[in-house]
């Protein structure tokens, strides 16, 4: 029955055969009454079309968590209050002592944004999903909605004499978020479980190498923390930076908005 017309809809006599093939997938009983020809290459078409969708759900989601995230960052700016200038004090140099704040905030701001657009990067590659992907990508989302506090934490005691502890808490953070990242893409990629018939082999080296040496350069921010707050800080801000901007635009965006950069590429491998 349709739940818009109330008109009855008939199934196809090879629907049902073509829904009994694949127990596994769950595949909407509305898109099945509605194919007339439900034929076998209809039913492959019609369950990559629901993987797809799964897939977009998942980075709605993420999408939400990463926004709200980087919302948050900013709450740990505090407005200085008329009372807490004192007596001859400005309101500018009030502010300006507030830079450890700031420095903090830019800080995960753009790592937050460098792990939203990588995370935009590998789904445009991942065609369908399952269950282990799904707590890979909710780990990581455990470590992006924590950010704000490593920030906060950061910029009320990086000119303290515990310092070190925060610092070393703040890059703690970010080594986690990396091997979150990095078992993400690793359980989608491997033999190419998760992944689009389409994705270039290049591509997927390049994200592997991307994930195989950041987790270890942001343990080094963490053991630099020990030493040197401002210097591990510092580098946790270069690699946002670095990793945010590796490897884009990935090669499909090229060959989109450049054709000629296809033929080349096929040119080339013809003369070699």
């Amino acid at each position: 029955m349709d739940d818009h017309t109330g008109k009855r809809l008939e199934l196809h006599p090879g629907s049902k055969a073509a829904v009994l093939e694949q127990p596994d997938r769950i595949v909407s009983a509305d898109i099945v009454a509605r194919t007339k020809e439900f034929t076998p290459e209809n039913a492959m078409k019609t369950a990559a079309a629901f993987e797809r969708n799964e897939t977009v759900r998942i980075e709605a989601f993420s999408d939400g968590v990463f926004a709200i995230a980087i919302t948050l960052l900013v709450l740990g700016i505090t407005v200085p209050k008329p009372h807490e200038l004192g007596a001859g004090g400005s309101l500018g140099s009030t502010l300006i002592n507030l830079w450890p704040h700031y420095l903090a905030f830019v800080t995960s701001f753009i790592t937050i944004l460098a792990k939203w657009v990588n995370h935009h990067r590998i789904f445009s590659f991942i065609q369908r999903t399952d269950h282990p992907f799904l707590y890979w990508n909710g780990l990581l989302l455990l470590f992006i909605t924590f950010m704000p506090f490593p920030t906060a934490l950061l910029a009320e005691y990086l000119l303290h004499p515990e310092a070190k502890a925060a610092g070393a808490v703040f890059a703690g953070t970010y080594v986690a978020s990396a091997f979150a990242f990095k078992g993400l893409w690793h359980h989608a990629s491997k033999n190419r479980r998760l992944l689009a018939r389409n994705v270039d082999d290049r591509e997927i080296r390049q994200i592997t190498m991307q994930y195989r040496y950041g987790p270890l350069m942001y343990l080094a921010a963490f053991a630099l923390s020990f030493v040197s707050v401002g210097l591990s800080v510092g580098l946790c801000l270069c690699l946002a930076v670095f990793f945010g901007f590796k490897g884009w635009p990935t090669l499909r965006s090229a060959v989109l908005f450049f054709p000629s950069f296809q033929r080349r590429r096929k040119s080339d491998s013809s003369k070699s």
